[in-house]
This record gives structure tokens, sequence and C-alpha cells, in this order.
């Protein structure tokens, strides 16, 4: 529906074990651009907790700004490949890139024996 940001099939090396090439860190950059508002990361967690999908319909509830500026939240996760769309008839169904989350995920995992240790 939008332009995208692709999503890496695996990921980088963690950050706690190596550093990050350029082009790996402009894409994480730009993921973690469109989750440091607060609203795009409420968005976030709404869709990603939902299950399969969820209506645009049942999101804006959840908020006290405009159906305008929900929908630009939410191009700014589309755009970078956190959230992908469809449209049904009036309707907008929206649900989460599993292997973004995945991706970032990874890419923030830190060794076992420094969780083992915490």
């Amino acid at each position: 529906m939008s332009k995208q940001l692709p999503v890496l099939a695996t990921c980088c090396t963690p950050i706690s074990e190596a550093a990050l090439e350029p082009a790996q860190a402009a894409e994480g950059a730009a993921v973690f651009k469109a989750l440091a508002d607060p609203i795009r990361l409420r968005l976030m967690s709404i869709i990603a907790s939902a299950g399969d999908e969820i209506c645009v319909c049942d999101i804006t509830p959840h908020f006290d700004v405009s159906g305008p500026t929900i929908s630009h939240h939410l191009k700014v996760l589309r755009e970078a490949g956190l959230v992908d769309c469809e449209r049904r008839g009036t309707w907008v169904y929206y649900w989460p890139i599993p292997e973004r989350l995945t991706w970032l995920s990874a890419l923030l995992a830190t060794p076992a024996t420094a969780t083992a240790t915490a």
C-alpha cells in the first residue's frame, strides 16, 4: 500500500556482540525513530497484541487524537516495516510484521551469560 523499508530475512549480529554496519545502523535507526513517538509505540503494542489483525475502527477509540493523526502514525509504522495493512470496504485492517519484530529483538539481544547473572 505504501513505500516500506525492506525487511531483512536475517538479522545482523546483536549490538552486544559486534558493531553495526552503516546500512544496518540506518535501518535500525528508522525503526527506532518510528517507535520513538508515544502514540506510535502504543499503536504498535495494540496491533501486535491483537492477534492476527485489528481493524482501524478498533484502534482509534484508544486515543484522544483525530483520525487523520492516527492515520499519519500508522503510515509511519508501515513505512518502517513494522506493520502492514489491507483495505476491506471502508475499513483498513492492520497486522504486525513478525519478521521485523524478530529482527528488532535479535538486534537488541544480549548474551545469555549477561542475562543469567542479572
